[in-house]
């Protein structure tokens, strides 16, 4: 094993003194003088109707008014997957809040007022809000040119209906799996929209300038993606990739709903009808809940068929995802999940269809857990019942089903190393499984639950990752990589992988936040790859510019570089226990050989990463003969709650999470992943509920009305349980732990609750209201939830 010195230690955040000084900027912090314009978008009032006229003429008469810009102006569709989405509504708008035009005047209020004055006739259409409805033959169509859009080969649209995309998982012979089986239980479970709640909101400036370049300020996970969307949909205004700049600043919160492009594309688009002018457009709270991406609502349907020793023969799993008006990222939501939908469970005989439908809600997209937390809400409270009706124990059950090693998954591939068994056992331990608690009051019960987790990051077969590193005068490194800075502490572990081969302290170390023309590549900052990804060029590029080091002191000094080794900033050897170069002797200035000459010069080093083994082509009938996933990450989650049987409110005593993340990096940040993700979680499951009327406008966009929890609500005790199976392709064995950290929480409540109580609860939010009634009035409950 590697006698390692940084990597595994939980160094201080290199970022940590910056944001607790207030001196770290966003975008809103960024000064760009008095020329600076305000946008302010005209939104439509209706969730589905054709546009019949748009008259700006009156706003554009407005003083301090600079441009009016409508769907006119930009007619080309543009997409991450899937192109179906126009800039600004041309011909029918599709959700409450879609942009008809935008106004950009010398100031917010006066560009406020102007959108009010843009005259926008409509011709209401019938609206779809259900998706189980929407995929009803007699259901108004959606988007009639469906099969036409540009989309990615692994999504499947479906001609003339409401399905964008369905990926379709088959594995043995499902009517076999039934048959065999002694019990099976089937029933439905449904997971509404939420909201992601970053502190900062989706916030963006942009500058066309007289040369011709368009540069973004951009808070971001994706700015490298977001430059590709940028140049697609603006090429025909004869911008190309290279005229195309995006800057990330600090970010204040993304967790995918800054992933991808949602309403960017329109301050791009905007900032070329004021060329030379920077232009600034900022969404409010109420925008951040209605205007960008939402977690995508689920009704999943489930049959399972099981022996009387607890095997799982067989399992249909289907999906109805309520992915609203436009598609393009949220179909590889769905499309994940309907890879993965099975759990972490050696299913034989399993059927998975994953829907992703278009309905006159806002557009859904990634949000942490990317479908795993909504389709493993359903998945593992189904487990439990089915567990409780052979009258095993739960735990034991999930033994004797959970994926190993080797096993096939659910598309033909085998599964990888992992450390799942332990985390259950160690879950298991913490929350004293088998024990019994005494509750508080005669009028309160205790419930204990342990649910499993696993993930694969969620991306194309080709996504990359590119670092490069300089060395300074000094001896110092500037690293540069363009994996995002969102909170998890990304810039820390890069600089921990590059300190560990070069032996220059992390303190020695600076990173900085992307800039798409000074940065190498990085695909996205999600799916909790870039720890494995973006660590991997790291390491390559650490690893390349200690061999340049070496085949210099080779050179020069005529010893072996299979001889040298880092430390403590210089060069030594095996041999020569004597010999020290300091890094910062030659890493500039170069090497002086004995003629007086100098060899060598600016030691650079460059890494690239990209999974060469994967392929996401396979039957699109049953999803066998591809590679899709890289890897799952696993894990177990428990949980005690004290439940008040007379106002069904829910106290969570203690909260556990054990995960397999390969290898820490820096333990200490993996710890606050697991402790966040899981609150985050919890916060779903008990509190947070968008609420819709019945013409599709959201009526709880802000935090007054839309709750989420505060320091009163946490658990008494939440315990994070790090497991470390090493990732054989991980720098230095390192899985991805970020989102995995928060998919258990639902089921484990639920299941949880069901223990305690006896109530089982088949929606989310599990809410006080929800299981007073399910315990003291259940046909009333029966009938408004059921």
């Amino acid at each position: 094993m590697e006698n390692l010195k940084v990597v595994g230690q939980s160094v201080p955040r290199i970022d940590g003194l910056e944001k607790v000084m207030g001196s770290a900027q966003y975008v809103d912090d960024i000064e760009f003088g008095p020329g600076l314009l305000y946008a302010c978008v005209v939104e439509s009032p209706f969730a589905h109707a054709e546009i019949l006229s748009v008259n700006t003429a009156k706003a554009a008469q407005v003083k301090g008014v600079v441009k009016v810009v409508t769907g006119r102006d930009f007619p080309d569709k543009f997409g991450l997957y899937m192109k179906d989405r126009h800039v600004f509504a041309t011909d029918r708008v599709r959700f409450v809040g879609e942009q008809v035009a935008a106004v950009i005047a010398w100031d917010q209020k006066t560009a406020l007022r102007a959108a009010r004055l843009v005259e926008v006739k409509y011709k209401e259409l019938p609206a779809v809000l259900d998706p189980v409805k929407a995929i009803d033959q007699q259901c108004c169509l959606l988007h009639p040119g469906l099969g036409d859009y540009t989309c990615v080969p692994w999504f499947f649209p479906k001609k003339k209906t409401n399905v964008a995309h369905c990926r379709k998982t088959r594995k043995g012979n499902l009517e076999k799996g039934f048959a065999e089986a002694d019990v099976i239980l089937e029933d439905t479970y449904r997971v509404p929209r939420y909201a992601h709640c970053a502190i900062e909101p989706h916030a963006i400036a942009g500058l066309y300038d007289n040369a011709g370049r368009l540069t973004l300020w951009s808070a971001s996970q994706s700015p490298f993606t977001q430059r590709n969307v940028f140049a697609e949909a603006l090429s025909s205004l004869g911008l190309t990739h290279k005229d195309v700049r995006v800057i990330t600043p600090y970010v204040g919160g993304g967790f995918g709903g800054k992933a991808g492009v949602s309403m960017e594309i329109m301050c791009a688009a905007v900032a070329t009808a004021v060329k030379g002018h920077p232009v600034k457009l900022m969404w409010n709270r109420a925008q951040e809940f209605y205007n960008t991406y939402q977690r995508q609502g689920v009704v999943a349907k489930i049959k399972m068929g099981v022996r009387k020793d607890g095997t799982i023969t067989a399992l249909e799993h289907l999906l109805f995802w309520d992915a609203g008006a436009y598609v393009e990222y949220g179909a590889n939501v769905v499309n994940a999940a309907g890879l993965s939908a099975s759990g972490p469970y050696k299913i034989d005989n399993l059927k998975i269809d994953s829907h992703c439908i278009y309905t006159n809600l806002p557009p859904g997209g990634p949000y942490r857990g990317f479908g795993y937390s909504e389709f493993g809400f359903g998945l593992e409270s189904h487990i439990d019942r089915v567990a409780r009706k052979l009258k095993m124990d739960p735990l034991e059950f999930r033994r004797k089903n959970a994926i190993s090693a080797g096993d096939i998954l659910p598309y033909g591939a085998p599964m990888n190393d992992n450390g799942l068994r332990e985390c259950m056992d160690k879950a298991a331990k913490a929350i004293r499984w088998g024990h019994e608690e005494k509750p508080s009051a005669p009028n309160k019960a205790i419930g204990k639950s342990i649910v499993l987790l696993w993930k694969a990051p969620a991306m194309p077969p080709n996504a990359s990752s590119s670092a490069f590193l300089k060395f300074n005068e000094d001896g110092s490194l500037n690293l540069l990589v363009s994996g995002m800075e969102i909170g998890q502490g990304l810039l820390t572990v890069m600089a921990q992988i590059a300190s560990e081969v070069l032996s220059v302290p992390v303190a020695k170390i600076r990173v900085e936040t992307p800039d798409t023309d000074r940065n190498p590549y990085e695909w996205q900052t999600v799916g909790s790859h870039v720890t494995w990804s973006c660590g991997n060029a790291v390491k390559r590029a650490a690893l390349d510019a200690r061999r340049q080091i070496f085949e210099l002191v080779q050179r020069v000094h005529s010893i072996d570089a299979s001889e040298l080794y880092l430390e403590n900033e210089c060069v030594k050897c095996h041999t020569k226990p004597d010999m020290a170069i300091a890094l910062r002797s030659f890493v500039i200035d170069g090497m002086q050989a004995k003629d007086h000459t100098f060899k060598g010069g600016p030691i650079m080093g460059r890494g690239v990463f990209l999974p060469e083994f994967a392929s996401a082509i396979g039957d699109p009938e049953t999803g066998q003969g591809g590679k899709p996933n890289v890897h799952y990450t696993t894990g177990a989650g428990g949980v005690i709650v004290e439940v008040d049987k007379e106002t069904g409110k829910v106290k969570i005593l203690k909260a556990v999470l054990a995960v397999d993340a390969g290898k820490a990096i820096n333990p200490d940040l993996c710890r606050g992943q697991i402790t966040g993700g899981l609150l985050q979680g919890l916060a779903t499951v008990l509190y947070e509920d968008m609420r819709f009327s019945d013409k599709g406008k959201l009526l709880n966009p802000s935090f007054s009305d839309y709750k989420i929890p505060t320091a009163l609500d946490e658990p008494a005790e939440v315990v994070p349980i790090l497991v470390e199976v090493a990732q054989p392709d991980g720098p230095y064995g390192a899985r991805g732990v970020g989102e995995h950290t928060m998919i258990p929480a639902a089921s484990m409540v639920a299941n949880a609750v069901f223990n305690a109580t006896g109530a089982r609860i088949k929606s989310m939010p599990v809410t006080a209201e929800k299981i007073a009634l399910a315990i003291n009035q259940p046909e009333v409950f029966a009938k408004l939830f059921y």
